[in-house]
């Protein structure tokens, strides 16, 4: 289980927190993750950087996904900074 404890911004509802830097296979990465609530619980979708994909979602649309994308494509170098503020890299653990 990776922690996605960093928080970074709420827009529309919409809260975006990520990992910190993770060292996985010899690359860096960071999880991000987009969470609103909804009647029965939270909508979310997790993506990677440096990659900008998202790799699971439930509850949002594709045209929201791809603002999702947008907005990880825009702030990535700010969220890529933030992830490295406590210095070194973090090692994935197994699930």
């Amino acid at each position: 289980m990776i922690s996605v404890k960093n928080y970074n911004s709420t827009v529309d509802g919409v809260v975006l927190t990520h990992s910190d830097m993770l060292l996985e296979n010899h690359a860096r990465r960071v999880v991000v993750r987009f969470e609103r609530p909804n009647e029965h619980g939270f909508d979310f979708a997790e993506g990677l950087l440096p990659e900008n994909i998202i790799t699971k979602s439930y509850g949002f649309s594709e045209d929201e996904l791809f603002e999702l994308r947008e907005y990880l494509r825009c702030n990535a170098p700010l969220i890529w900074e933030f992830s490295q503020e406590d210095g070194g890299y973090y090692a994935k653990s197994a699930a």
